[in-house]
């Protein structure tokens, strides 16, 4: 998996075995969370946060690791926040 992250102020990549991603998920910035959430539409900005994040990962491991190269996270904001993740 490949985590790449990049603000204004902070950038990250990241390769990362699939099942240490949970983990990864732990380390993130919680201002992460918190600049992207500002940038998703409503209702749904509150379901950007690390322990949601996290409970999607773990529920869908088996998945992920069927699925190696399909990039299921990537969005850019017009600041030019930019997260991808590809498996």
């Amino acid at each position: 998996m490949k985590v790449k992250i990049r603000t204004k102020d902070f950038r990250f990549s990241l390769p990362v075995p699939i099942g240490m991603a949970g983990f990864v998920v732990q380390m993130l910035p919680e201002k992460l969370f918190e600049e992207m959430s500002i940038n998703t539409p409503e209702p749904y900005d509150k379901l950007v946060t690390k322990e949601t994040i996290n409970l999607i990962v773990k529920e869908c491991m088996d998945i992920l690791k069927e699925n190696k190269g399909l990039e299921i996270i990537h969005v850019e904001a017009a600041d030019g926040t930019f997260v991808s993740i590809k498996l």
